[in-house]
């Protein structure tokens, strides 16, 4: 028998999320992940990388910038490369963008303010590990909190991560339609999150952490940490 899931969270500067997912990862798999500090050089095995949400750097220059540099980054790249599940939320998703493990950017919102919410998602390829505890189309509530999350790709990427079956989550409203009125902050396409080519990496805007418990008022974001254990142990 596999032992139990073991995680990372990579801590930065300025992250603020990453206790929270710490805490999600722990009541899922039934051991407290390891905490990497983002000067750290290598990582032991794991199974499961967290990029967690924040300010890393305070958002000095551009949101995930000088994160992306970071030492740690290059072991999590190299992690990506050979297959181990890495997930990067809000602050971990502007990260993952500009290290180049995922494409394209995420830039200011399109009203010009800080958005700090709940929102309705739909999932619209569960077929990974992230996604596995939920069903394709399905619609679930997550909170955001970000200044700098309209996802910005050129069309002929956005049409590849279309054809491709790469678009994880999309924003929509409750009854899964994803007009514009449901979009919280210009995202092309109403993205919210992204796969790399191999399914792997999971970029998303959204916090699956902060409703993981009925204490927080909901549960739509446990599935995500359970699927992972599930498919990773």
């Amino acid at each position: 028998m596999r032992p139990p899931l073991q995680a990372a969270v990579i801590v930065f500067p300025g992250s603020n999320c990453d206790r929270d997912v710490a805490v999600a990862i722990e009541a899922a798999a039934g051991r407290p992940p390891l905490m990497a500090w983002h000067r750290d050089t290598n990582l032991p095995e794991v199974d499961l990388i967290v990029v967690p949400g924040g300010f890393s750097y305070g958002d000095y220059l551009r949101s995930g910038a000088m994160a992306a540099h970071s030492p740690i980054m290059r072991e999590v790249a190299a992690r990506a490369r050979k297959g181990v599940a890495v997930l990067g939320i809000c602050n971990g998703f502007q990260i993952l963008t500009e290290a180049g493990l995922l494409p394209g950017v995420l830039m200011r919102n399109a009203g010009l303010k800080f958005i700090c919410k709940d929102v309705t998602l739909k999932v619209e390829n569960a077929d990974s590990a992230f996604a596995r505890r939920y069903q394709s189309g399905q619609v679930v509530r997550f909170p955001i909190a970000h200044h700098d999350g309209n996802y910005f790709a050129d069309p002929d990427t956005l049409d590849r991560l279309e054809g491709e079956g790469l678009v994880a989550f999309r924003y929509c409203g409750p009854s899964g339609n994803c007009d514009g009125d449901a979009n919280p902050n210009g995202s092309a396409r109403s993205i919210a999150g992204i796969y790399n080519e191999r399914r792997n990496v999971l970029g998303l805007m959204p916090h699956p952490e902060r409703l993981a418990d009925d204490l927080l008022g909901g549960t739509d974001g446990r599935p995500m940490f359970e699927g992972l254990v599930e498919a990773l142990s």
